[in-house]
């Protein structure tokens, strides 16, 4: 008997004279030893012992990079692409038997679903969303390398190479697309700038207007007032005339008084002068005053 030890990293295929017999996992294994006498063991009619052989298969997860690929755009722009694969079997037996390299087949496979897929993008879908590259070759692989017995992680691209003019034509483009962003983002902020300017004198002329307003308002309501007052008063003058009008043509007496007591005020003053009107009465030669 041999021993074999087999890595917790790998898997072993054990052929029995050629065929498959079992997947062997990690550990110790007893394989049957190398046949000493295979003629003796004929002529006496004993079983023969099948020829054993082990193929190790490495089981971590690898990288695979697919450099740099010349495709053609869909409009018809030539760009090299280098995408790198992430990897690992997981079923030996298919891995050996489906392909005669699963790393060479998913290679070719990676390589040609970048080709379809690139085909259908043009450059400016390329450079705005470089992950649909990497979701298309993931979509299209992945099912075709589980059938080889390899599960695929993750499909990215590692690099873009574009021609050389187009690459100055590209800086050219977005250093113009920045300075257009810049100016439009100063256009913005000064009418925004603007808009606030006219909103804030419009509201500092509406406040004049409701001050002014209001004001006149204010005015107008004293004016009423003062004016109302000043009616009240002369109708309290006049209801006062109209009292001592009649409290004279009741008592004639009281308008002498007054009279007497208006001549005492003249006579105080020097220069206050008194006109008499005498008249001749009818049929007389008396005088009234």
């Amino acid at each position: 008997m041999t021993e074999l030890f087999i890595k917790d990293t790998h898997r072993g295929l054990l052929y029995e004279d050629g065929v498959v017999a079992r997947v062997l996992g990690a550990g110790r294994h007893e394989l049957p030893g190398v046949e000493r006498f295979p003629n003796l063991r004929r002529i006496l009619g004993l079983k023969r012992t099948p020829k054993v052989e082990v193929v190790l298969v490495d089981m971590r997860a690898r990288d695979l990079t697919i450099k740099g690929q010349e495709i053609l755009t869909a409009d018809k722009v030539a760009i090299r692409v280098s995408i790198l694969v992430q990897f690992a079997v997981v079923d030996p037996k298919a891995a050996l038997h489906a392909v005669a390299s699963y790393e060479d087949r998913l290679y070719s496979d990676v390589q040609l679903a970048a080709r379809r897929s690139l085909a259908s993008m043009t450059l400016e879908d390329i450079l705005t969303n470089r992950t649909r590259l990497s979701e298309d070759i993931l979509r299209e692989v992945k099912e075709s390398a589980t059938s080889y017995g390899v599960s695929i992680a993750r499909a990215d691209v590692k690099d873009l190479v574009f021609p050389g003019n187009l690459q100055e034509i590209m800086n050219r483009v977005l250093a113009a697309e920045r300075m257009s962003q810049a100016q439009l983002v100063e256009a913005r902020t000064r009418a925004e700038v603007q808009k606030i300017e006219a909103q804030t004198k419009m509201d500092a002329q509406r406040l004049q207007a409701e001050t002014d307003a209001e004001s006149a308002l204010h005015r107008a309501r004293s004016a009423a007032e003062a004016t109302h007052l000043g009616v009240h008063a002369e109708m309290q003058a006049l209801e006062e005339r109209q009292k001592m009008a009649s409290a004279y043509s009741t008592h004639p007496a009281l308008l002498r008084l007054e009279e007497l007591t208006t001549l005492r005020e003249l006579a105080r003053n020097a220069n206050a002068r008194l006109y008499l009107d005498f008249k001749e009465k009818p049929g007389t030669e008396e005088w009234e005053e």
